[in-house]
């Protein structure tokens, strides 16, 4: 690109349009934006907490030894505190610096419950459990839980709490337990709000949640859509393949669908005027979310096994989307971008030391040299000294440009402060962004605990698991080989995509964790397969009408329809539908008990397959199809996802019949 290019005069209009859109979606869809406004010094102590939770985190995570109540009761303290000062009682309320009486009662009041579990965990956990039935313990633990249950209120949303009240009256009404020993196992035991998510979440989820905040701050994400669109921008359907590709960079910093497809969105989709929304961020590796940390710790396998058995579904899943943007491109006759608008691959090039952070990160967790929160934590330093890199090019490139012969200090500074770049405030805005972040996630851990507590407590999720293998047990089913399984299967989807609406991933994959996995494994899956298999569907449920908020999101910026937008999302990302029954049917997918090229065979295989499903579903492949050819594809690329060698040569001769009957109209239409 030209040094000397005019600048488009309605360029900043532009981005600023964007930013408000982006900024009006985020308020909408997004809880965590809807926040508390402070201004001045009330500002500057709201974040100077935020930052020393972050602190807090870091120092308990990799060099306290506390006990394990003290630990957890006393992060969800200060969860409360933070939660409170940040979120108000109710979306829109714009009242500068002020926090109304009753939301300072309900502060106190739940961080003074949790901190009473701090600082006499001795000798509650020593207790008896009939001396913790004194009503002094049960007001304790319901104060706790209903103030809990008001910050997920404000921060998560109601579909969470609501699913946890409804296991709570049937914990109450149905399995008749009385409010004290209920209130006990699941505020001062650690098979509720103490449970597996939220010690997940304080030992894991919290310092990589504070290292993507790192990240962010030195322009990761600018880097990736630029090398995607460095990539692929010039062909047909650029800027869909650009969001593709960015969305699975980007997901891997950030974990997270909605705010994936605002970051890489608010960018890529002005440029389609359409919108196809991604919840890759949580399936791509090496951070996937925090479902993923409480997959390892519930499965009990090192986080590094979680990154390397995703590897490939997640890129199939990806490759998916791709071939179905591509076909969309050219049946619509898409064109790319022009080549002289992108980016330089030499330029890019030059900043790939951009993703030293991530290499080292990637590097130390699978190898499992250092503990996941040491490996996070040095990532964290490594992001730092990118940032001061960052600085001395910013440098060079004013001192060039400009080739004024100012001192390095007075050159260095004004780069810094031209181009934002890494600075101490930097360092400070991410502790409080990893701070504010770690909010909803706690809570929704929180809140997860509670329900998987309320399982745990009435016998529930065993009665689940037995009903409906007794069910996929009959002999109707039994005479037909892989029904039962594929009834099991089929059923454990439609409950995580309904239970997920609206859902998050964290509460979703919990509750199923404790219900539907275990079905799965007892008809013969194994147990990783089942985890990533409700992991999936839960995931998928943000892009599944009628609740598909990161679609909904996109369609926001796109000021499009937000159902067609969510049909359209769903029809796009038909791989993430499909993957999970793969891998259940076949763990090879996942690395489990295979070879190297059984491995391979699926992979391609699938690869197929799913571009069969997505040609047929477009319509198109050399020429549009009739519904014949529309059939022809689906049919054989679902029969080269079903492992099998006879479904393979099946699903080949179909894609094949079916690319046969277009090469004369191909021929007619070239004529």
């Amino acid at each position: 690109m030209s040094e000397n290019k005019p600048q488009d005069p309605n360029l900043n209009t532009a981005q600023a349009d964007v930013a408000a859109d982006v900024e009006a979606v985020m308020k909408k869809f997004d809880r965590e934006s809807n926040v508390r406004i402070w201004t001045g010094v009330p500002k500057i102590v709201v974040s100077c907490v935020l930052v020393l939770f972050s602190l807090f985190c870091l120092y308990v995570t990799l060099f306290a030894n506390f006990l394990e109540q003290v630990r957890l009761s006393s992060f969800l303290g200060l969860v409360i505190i933070m939660g409170f000062l940040t979120f108000p009682v109710k979306k829109g309320y714009v009242k500068e610096n002020h926090m109304p009486w009753y939301d300072i009662v309900l502060m106190v009041a739940g961080a003074a419950a949790f901190f009473y579990f701090t600082f006499n965990a001795q000798e509650i956990v020593a207790m008896r459990p009939k001396m913790l039935l004194a009503p002094k313990y049960t007001v304790i633990a319901v104060v706790g839980i209903v103030v809990l249950s008001e910050l997920c209120r404000r921060s998560v949303g109601l579909p969470v709490l609501c699913v946890a009240l409804f296991f709570l009256a049937y914990t109450f009404i149905i399995s008749k337990q009385t409010l004290p020993m209920a209130a006990r196992q699941l505020f001062f035991t650690t098979t509720g709000v103490l449970g597996t998510p939220i010690n997940a979440c304080s030992k894991f989820i919290v310092v990589f949640t504070i290292f993507g905040a790192f990240l962010e701050r030195t322009g990761v994400s600018d880097f990736f859509i630029n090398l995607a669109n460095s990539i692929t921008g010039r062909f047909a359907g650029g800027p869909a393949k650009v969001a593709v590709i960015s969305s699975a960079l980007c997901g891997m910093v950030s974990g997270s669908s909605v705010g994936n497809t605002v970051t890489t969105g608010s960018v890529t989709i002005p440029m389609m005027k359409e919108a196809a929304a991604s919840t890759g961020g949580q399936i791509m590796p090496p951070i996937m979310g925090a479902a993923a940390f409480l997959m390892a710790e519930i499965v009990g396998v090192p986080y590094s096994d979680i990154i390397v058995r995703a590897i490939l579904p997640a890129v199939l899943y990806f490759l998916g989307i791709f071939i179905a943007v591509h076909l969309e491109a050219k049946k619509l006759g898409l064109k790319g971008i022009d080549r002289n608008l992108l980016p330089r691959m030499r330029s890019l090039i030059k900043q790939t030391y951009m993703l030293m952070p991530l290499i080292i990160l990637i590097y130390l967790v699978s190898t499992n040299s250092r503990t996941m929160q040491f490996s996070a934590a040095i990532a964290i330093i490594a992001t730092i000294v990118v940032g001061v890199i960052n600085n001395i090019v910013d440098y060079f490139a004013t001192s060039k440009k400009s080739g004024a012969s100012a001192s390095a200090g007075g050159a260095l500074s004004a780069a810094v402060g031209a181009k934002g770049g890494f600075t101490a405030k930097s360092i400070f805005d991410a502790l409080e962004s990893g701070g504010r972040s770690c909010i909803t996630v706690a809570v929704a851990c929180g809140m997860a605990g509670i329900i998987t507590g309320c399982l745990t407590i009435t016998g529930l999720a065993s009665q689940m698991i037995n009903g409906i293998v007794s069910l996929t047990q009959s002999p109707a089913l039994q005479g037909v080989p892989g029904l039962a399984l594929l009834l099991g299967l089929l059923l454990t989807m439609l409950c995580c995509i309904v239970l997920g609406m609206g859902v998050p991933t964290t509460a979703t994959y919990c509750i199923m964790a404790a219900t539907c996995a275990p079905i799965l494994t007892k008809m013969g899956v194994p147990v990783l397969a089942a985890h990533f298999f409700v992991f999936y569907y839960g995931i998928v449920a943000d892009i599944t009408p009628p609740v598909a908020l990161a679609a909904y999101a996109g369609a926001a910026i796109a000021k499009g329809k937000p159902m067609a937008t969510g049909v359209t999302a769903t029809r796009l990302a038909v791989g993430a539908f499909i993957i999970p029954f793969v891998f259940a049917a076949s763990p090879a997918l996942l690395f489990i008990d295979t070879v190297w090229y059984e491995v391979i065979l699926i992979a391609i295989t699938a690869t197929i397959g799913m571009f069969g499903v997505a040609a047929g579903l477009s319509g198109y492949l050399l020429v549009n199809m009739n519904i014949l050819e529309r059939l022809l594809l689906i049919g054989g690329g679902l029969a080269l996802i079903i492992p099998g060698t006879l479904t393979d040569f099946i699903g080949l001769g179909l894609i094949a019949l079916g690319l046969v009957l277009q090469l004369p109209r191909r021929k007619k239409a070239a004529a």
